[in-house]
């Protein structure tokens, strides 16, 4: 049996190597990225504090990492060793991204996209202790708008099974401005020397589930997507 020191030894160490790798890719992003974030609800001195639920909007691109460039370190060091995400299986498979994504993130899960047993063991492996960082259309928008089938990009209702299980906490919104001109989705290496626009809104999780709840016109779900996508449409920098 493992001692509770050698436990929490090893926690701490990977929470360790795990902050090493997030501060990596944000002194890359400062190196070569102008990246510029602006608060749509800043009232307070931290807007990090109590995170427990990421969700980004507008999804163009596997460099969205960079976008931690505007992350101040005490919450990359509060998030280190508790994020937990959901990663597209055939992304992960892939020899460089996936192995990437691990590095960011230890505890991403492979997902099929679809409502199966991954999807569920996603869901039975956030802890309380987690940070979930989720995209939540699901899929990359490619150069024309479009997913890489061609159909429309919209937010689905994954989102919604993660909110409906978090007993409370923060919830922030990231409105990216889009990387297509940093790299397009297999178009090559990413170009340097960029700028990087982002927006965040914090909510309140407890009140966000009840406001959604409270829509009588439609379920739970179904408010959540019409509610991210109105707020994308709004929000996202231009």
């Amino acid at each position: 049996m493992i001692s509770d020191k050698c436990y929490f030894g090893a926690v701490s160490i990977q929470r360790i190597a795990n902050f090493i790798a997030l501060a990596s890719i944000k002194l890359f992003a400062m190196t070569f990225y102008k990246v510029e974030n602006t608060w749509i609800n800043n009232d307070e001195p931290d807007p990090w504090k109590g995170l427990k639920l990421m969700a980004l909007l507008n999804h163009t691109s596997l460099f969205e990492p960079l976008l931690l460039g505007a992350a101040p370190w005490s919450m990359l060091w509060r998030i280190a060793g508790r994020i937990i995400s959901p990663g597209a299986d055939v992304t992960m498979d892939r020899p460089i991204a996936g192995k990437l994504l691990k590095y960011i993130a230890p505890k991403m899960m492979p997902i099929s996209r679809k409502r199966d047993k991954t999807w569920d063991n996603f869901l039975n492996a956030i802890e309380p202790e987690s940070v979930v960082i989720i995209a939540p259309e699901g899929r990359m928008k490619r150069a024309d708008g479009l997913d890489k089938n061609g159909k429309p990009m919209s937010v689905r209702s994954g989102v919604a099974d993660i909110l409906e299980m978090l007993p409370g906490g923060k919830m922030v919104l990231v409105y990216s401005g889009g990387l297509h001109h940093v790299q397009v989705p297999g178009q090559g290496l990413p170009k340097l020397f960029k700028r990087i626009r982002l927006r965040c809104e914090k909510l309140d999780i407890k009140d966000y589930v009840a406001q959604m709840k409270a829509n009588s016109d439609v379920s739970f779900h179904k408010a959540v997507v019409q509610d991210m996508e109105a707020r994308m449409q709004r929000n996202v920098p231009k």
